[in-house]
């Protein structure tokens, strides 16, 4: 089940990254490519025999999973702006570009890169689950790097979450007012996940579901913002074809 949910994942972000690549090389909202291909990028990284294949490129010390983390980081700080513009959310826009952002985000990369070199990282690890089996030391760094990890995204999820709301009940075109609610839910995924460590073992497929539920909210919430852009330009164009004539 968690497979076939990481694969179906990787699918949908490098179909809609692909589908924006006509609009991004005629120059139209490449940021918007970049996202796609930055959570594809993610996700690529998160499944396990893609990971040990880069892993060992890069010298078997599992830098592949720092990487992912800066590439998430990376890929929610460009959606955060681009939403928060968007729908026109000053306050969110503040926080996440803000200097309250930005010593989030410094402050969170800082803790990451730390724990991450205080660990014994040898040997590749989707998931850093053998680190963790190592010895009791490398099982708490691993948590913590987990939860710096989690941190960042969680922030710019909650931040946009008030907008995404509002945005719901306003009287926009359903396809936006789609997107927003399922905007809202990604953030809201993304803060459940600074939750995991009070799950108990037993239940962690719950994290696998959360964390692909986060990314599908966004993708799909996002591409669904695209198509209403398309549509609202194509009903434009046909109402002055029709006035002309």
């Amino acid at each position: 089940m968690i497979e076939t949910l990481q694969w179906t994942t990787l699918a949908v972000c490098a179909f809609v990254a692909a589908a924006r690549i006509p609009s991004t090389l005629r120059g139209e909202n490449r940021s918007l490519f970049g996202i796609f291909a930055m959570m594809t990028l993610a996700i690529l990284l998160s499944i396990q025999g893609p990971y040990l294949v880069i892993d060992q490129a890069l010298g078997g010390i599992n830098l592949a999973n720092l990487l992912l983390r800066f590439v998430i980081f990376g890929a929610i700080y460009f959606m955060g702006i681009r939403i928060s513009r968007g729908f026109g959310a000053e306050s969110a826009h503040r926080l996440i570009t803000g200097r309250a952002g930005m010593l989030v985000l410094l402050a969170v990369s800082v803790v990451l890169v730390a724990v991450f070199f205080m660990m014994d990282t040898a040997g590749s690890s989707a998931g850093l689950k053998a680190i963790s089996d190592k010895d009791g030391r490398n099982f708490a760094l691993v948590e913590f790097y987990g939860a710096a990890g989690r941190a960042y995204p969680a922030y710019v999820g909650l931040a946009l979450v008030p907008a995404m709301v509002r945005a719901v009940k306003d009287r926009l075109p359903p396809l936006v007012r789609a997107a927003s609610a399922l905007l809202a839910l990604g953030g809201v995924a993304v803060a459940l996940t600074l939750l995991f460590p009070v799950v108990p073992p037993s239940m962690d497929a719950l994290e696998f579901i959360i964390n692909y539920t986060a990314v599908l909210c966004y993708v799909v919430g996002l591409a669904l913002i695209w198509a209403a852009k398309v549509v609202n330009a194509r009903t434009v164009r046909s109402r002055r074809t029709s006035t002309e004539t």
